[in-house]
């Protein structure tokens, strides 16, 4: 089962939004950033998407303090392709920002590429 934590302003839109896709060996958690920084370091979650206004300082600000920027990326307010994402995975990213205004359309990419990666 893959665990992806959401943190940011909205967490929970994007829990839900990911939710209801149905993808099977996902679990989603609404958290917080101090909490999925510890799980995350801890190997009791893999990847955390956040978000704010801008996608880029708020949504991760804490995590690149907390587990270094290899493991963080933002896409700001950008759109990735898949193979851009599937990149970053296969790099070792685990952190993700974006933007409140791309939930719609990059929480959904994200959890597809993740289940797809394992």
């Amino acid at each position: 089962m893959t665990k992806i934590l959401t943190g940011g302003i909205g967490k929970t839109e994007v829990a839900d939004t990911l939710s209801r896709l149905g993808l099977d060996g996902l679990e989603i958690t609404v958290s917080n950033d101090m909490d999925a920084a510890m799980k995350l370091r801890a190997g009791q979650a893999h990847y955390y998407l956040g978000t704010c206004h801008t996608g880029a300082g708020a949504s991760l600000g804490l995590l690149v303090g907390l587990l270094g920027s290899p493991v963080c990326h933002t896409f700001g307010r950008s759109v990735p392709t898949r193979e851009q994402v599937a990149a970053l995975l296969s790099d070792g990213r685990k952190v993700f920002g974006f933007a409140l205004d791309r939930i719609d359309v990059v929480a959904p990419l994200m959890a597809h590429v993740i289940a797809a990666h394992g």
